[in-house]
C-alpha cells in the first residue's frame, strides 16, 4: 500500500475480518485492527512524514500451533530510527496524541522493531489466541498456514 491514509480503513478491514476467521474474540478483532491501523499511522506520519508516494507492506500469517496465533508484520522504506528510542509518551502527559506504541504494546503479545537490510524499518506483531476460543477456531484455522499480502509489492519484491 502507498503511505496514504485512505488506505486505512482496508487495511483495518481486512486485519478485523481475517482475525474474526482465525476464531478471534470481536473485542479483540477491533483491538487488533486498532494496533494495525496505529502502526500505519506511524509509519505515514514519522517515518514517511506523511508523503504520499511511501510503500508499506503488510503480511499476516495465521500460524497453526497452540494457541493458534496470528503474526503482522509491517515493512516500509523510511526513515531508520533507533528501535531502542521507540516508546510512547508518558501517560500522565495528557494531551492528544502519542500513544500509537503504547496502544501497540498494550494489545499485541508480542511486538519487535526492527531495522531492514538497505533502509526502512520492519515491525513484527503476534497475537495468540485466548484460552477457551481454540476450540471454536480450529475448523477455521485447519490449513491456514498462508500468508495474505497487501500492498504495491509483495513481501518477496523488495526492490
Amino acid at each position: 500500500m502507498l503511505s496514504q491514509p485512505r488506505f486505512l480503513a482496508a487495511a483495518r478491514a481486512m486485519i478485523g475480518n481475517l482475525a474474526q476467521r482465525l476464531g478471534f474474540p470481536e473485542i479483540l478483532c477491533g483491538q487488533i485492527s486498532l494496533a494495525v491501523d496505529e502502526a500505519l499511522c506511524n509509519i505515514i506520519n514519522h517515518g514517511y512524514e506523511k508523503k504520499p508516494d511511501g510503500h508499506i507492506w503488510l503480511s499476516v500469517w495465521a500460524l497453526d500451533q497452540e494457541p493458534a496465533q496470528l503474526r503482522i508484520v509491517i515493512e516500509d522504506r523510511a526513515k531508520q530510527v533507533d528501535p531502542k528510542l521507540i516508546r510512547s509518551r508518558e501517560l500522565d502527559d495528557i494531551r492528544p496524541g502519542g500513544l500509537g506504541v503504547y496502544i501497540i504494546k498494550e494489545i499485541m503479545d508480542d511486538v519487535t522493531y526492527e531495522h531492514r537490510e538497505g533502509g526502512g524499518m520492519r515491525l513484527t506483531m503476534s497475537k495468540s489466541l485466548p484460552s477457551g476460543t481454540a476450540e471454536s477456531s480450529n475448523s477455521t484455522t485447519s490449513g491456514s498456514r498462508g500468508r495474505v499480502s497487501s500492498g504495491a509489492k509483495t513481501v518477496e519484491d523488495k526492490s
